[in-house]
């Protein structure tokens, strides 16, 4: 998936704002976001947040062969990977040139500036030596990926501990950590990088670019330096030319930021050691903060259980008293109320249609079970019949079928069934619909 691009708005937006020596985070120009380091359960695994850019560094040892031309040396390795999850630009399986540059100014920054003695790496000499592997994950771009990086792995290598080794003979033992304590890395110093966009031809300067600012500037100046000032690498790109006092200015701004970010190493990997050491909790899962929803645990309050009685009468008596003004409730029909004023309760239509299909279907079960009763009921039907010697209709709806009843005694019984029926199914049928009516409208 490619990236998406900034339209010409946005791109005018960040350069005059970068103008007006203004950031869309809030910070100034010579600014440095805030960094945290978590560390995880086993030894050289840590995560580092630059911002929102973060890196999960995991560093590994086995025991192999040293090189030929370094035979007493130990071997170094630096891994950066790229993944979709930390921005769809990145496609896996593919190494883009931005990758490439990254490992390599990783390599020169850690493993060019020897500060990893690994000499004390070698168990013996041309037959065994230890391979230090150092993995690096970006979970997260939001800009800046070689500072976030480097913090990552230097941090991984101070908290990493390799198994203890013996050697007797031609013989090498490896120790578990139960049997010997781990033994942490020779390291010499801590070089870190940090990071400068230049705008308009290296008229304007910024420290630890985001994301879209990346975007927009025109040239970038990395610059890897340790605690003691002095310069471990240094990288331009963007094809801009600096002047010799905007590098200077930029190597004194470095020496400020890399001491201040080594003491926050230094006291975080002091911080993990006390916790280790005392059987305290550690790992990812303590780093996270408890006020956030996705907390593992709840810190327990304790609740006093004595006199909650007179707790209660006095919470009662400072209460106010109730409201006077109770609504009362109004019947609009049987099975409906109403508390308060609101609109016309209209269900009462739909209850009075089920209300006449219930009668009708009792006087259906009436006229089957009563017969008596309908055999007197046909003779003052038959009787009225002879007296006005009229048609009679028994369905007060234009749309119904008419039924007239002549006066002839000797089919009587069979006459009245049949209009009980019939006047049963007209009604049966005008309720459906007057419901179909209502419904639609």
């Amino acid at each position: 998936m490619k990236e998406t691009p900034l339209s010409n708005c946005e791109r005018r937006f960040l350069l005059r704002a970068v103008e007006e020596r203004k950031r869309l985070d809030g910070r100034q120009s010579y600014d440095y976001r805030n960094v945290r380091i978590s560390f995880g359960a086993d030894y050289g695994c840590c995560i580092v947040e630059l911002g929102r850019t973060r890196v999960l560094g995991q560093v590994s040892c086995e025991l192999v062969s040293p090189k030929l031309n370094r035979a007493t040396e130990g071997i170094l390795f630096f891994n950066l990977e790229l993944s979709p999850m930390a921005a769809p630009a990145f496609e896996p399986g593919r190494q883009p040139e931005l990758l490439v540059k990254l490992n390599r100014l990783l390599e020169r920054c850690l493993r060019n500036s020897k500060c990893i003695d690994t000499e004390s790496l070698c168990v013996v000499a041309g037959v065994k030596v230890w391979q230090i592997r150092v993995d690096l994950h970006l979970l997260n771009h939001d800009g800046n990926i070689i500072d976030a990086a480097s913090i990552a792995a230097i941090v991984a290598l101070c908290h990493f501990r390799r198994p203890d080794v013996s050697v007797q003979g031609e013989e090498v033992t490896l120790y578990t950590p139960e049997e010997r304590d781990p033994v942490p890395l020779s390291i010499h110093h801590m070089p870190i990088c940090v990071s400068f966009a230049f705008f308009q031809q290296g008229t304007y300067l910024l420290v630890d670019p985001s994301e879209r600012e990346e975007r927009v500037m025109d040239g970038l100046l990395v610059i890897a330096m340790n605690k003691h000032r002095e310069i471990c690498t240094i990288q331009s790109s963007g094809g801009i030319m600096l002047l010799k006092d905007q590098v200077l200015r930029c190597s004194k701004i470095t020496g400020v930021k890399v001491a201040e970010i080594t003491e926050l190493i230094q006291k975080a990997l002091e911080n993990d050691r006390k916790v280790r050491k005392e059987g305290g909790k550690f790992g990812f899962a303590e780093s996270i903060p408890n006020q956030k929803i996705s907390a593992f645990k709840m810190e327990r309050a304790p609740v006093d259980t004595n006199d909650v009685e007179e707790q209660a009468e006095e919470i009662i008596m400072k209460a106010d008293p109730p409201s006077d003004f109770v609504a009362k409730p109004i019947l609009r029909m049987p099975g409906t109320a109403q508390i308060g004023e609101g609109l016309e309760n209209s269900w009462g239509d739909f209850e009075e249609s089920e209300r006449e299909e219930e009668e009708e279907g009792n006087s259906d079960d009436a006229t089957t079970s009563g017969g008596q009763k309908m055999e007197t009921e046909e003779i003052n039907i038959v009787s009225k019949t002879k007296k006005d010697d009229d048609t009679i209709i028994l369905s007060d709806s234009e749309e119904e079928e008419v039924v007239i009843l002549e006066p002839e005694e000797t089919h009587k019984k069979t006459r009245t069934h049949t209009t009980a029926k019939q006047e049963n199914s007209s009604k049966k049928a005008f309720n459906k619909k007057r419901k179909k009516k209502r419904a639609t409208h």
